[in-house]
């Protein structure tokens, strides 16, 4: 045995485990396989209080290699989002360099098909209600550009929860959509909504309204039309 390449490792890993390590650091330490550890170790005895030892130190390790393993998941997963985002960007973008953005017949029916799904068809006039301001941005700028509907024309209300401040939302709005403040007509607070915190990040609902009833036949007949023709072309309806 002494003139073996294990004697010297082999008597200090025993001295260890005789000490109370256990087997996972012994290997870390020695760089020694788990396998020919085990074998060493099958006739040292530990005490009673190093086997309680050894059983916590293993329960500590194993809901740390348990975070780790979770939070090395967690990294991975986040990545994968990632780069199924950055190809879903990607093929967006294919699909909009294949169209005319500037073209006005293209804005229409883009404003027409949103409309369809946002804006509002009960009563007089055309309005649409969103809490996304890149919506409400896009509607405004279809409008003007589509329908020449300058700014001065629209009118803006905002529904908001019991904790939010209308002074500041109505300036926050204003901000967001260059409306003038003065545009802002009504705010409508939600009394349900009492005792519960809203998260910053939400800004209430705002509604633009431009009246013009003929802009919004002429939508909500387009976006049906397009569809109509659509099904028909590619499901012989």
């Amino acid at each position: 045995m002494r003139g073996s390449k294990w004697y010297e490792p082999r008597d200090k890993a025993i001295k260890l485990r005789k000490q109370g390590w256990s087997l996972r650091r012994v290997e870390a330490n020695l760089k020694i396989p788990k396998s020919t550890l085990s074998g060493w170790f099958k006739n040292v005895t530990l005490t009673e209080k190093q086997k309680l030892i050894l059983a916590k130190r293993d329960s500590v390790y194993a809901r740390t290699r348990l975070a780790e393993a979770r939070k090395k998941a967690a990294t991975w997963h986040h990545a994968q989002k990632k780069m199924r985002m950055m190809q879903a960007l990607q093929a967006a973008q294919a699909t909009l360099n294949g169209i005319k953005m500037g073209d006005k017949n293209t804005l229409d029916l883009v404003l027409a098909m949103l409309y369809l799904g946002e804006g509002f068809k009960a009563g007089t006039g055309t309005g649409m209600g969103n809490s996304n301001p890149l919506i409400l941005k896009f509607f405004i700028t279809a409008l003007k550009r589509v329908y020449k509907i300058p700014t001065e024309r629209m009118r803006c209300e905002l529904h908001l929860r019991a904790d939010q401040n209308p002074s500041i939302l109505k300036r926050y709005w204003s901000r967001e959509l260059k409306v003038p403040l003065k545009n802002f007509m009504t705010v409508s607070v939600d009394q349900r909504t009492k005792g519960s915190t809203t998260y910053s990040t939400y800004k209430g609902v705002c509604v633009v309204r431009c009246g013009r009833s003929d802009i919004q036949r002429k939508l909500m007949a387009l976006s049906m039309l397009y569809c109509e023709q659509m099904v028909s072309d590619y499901m012989g309806g």
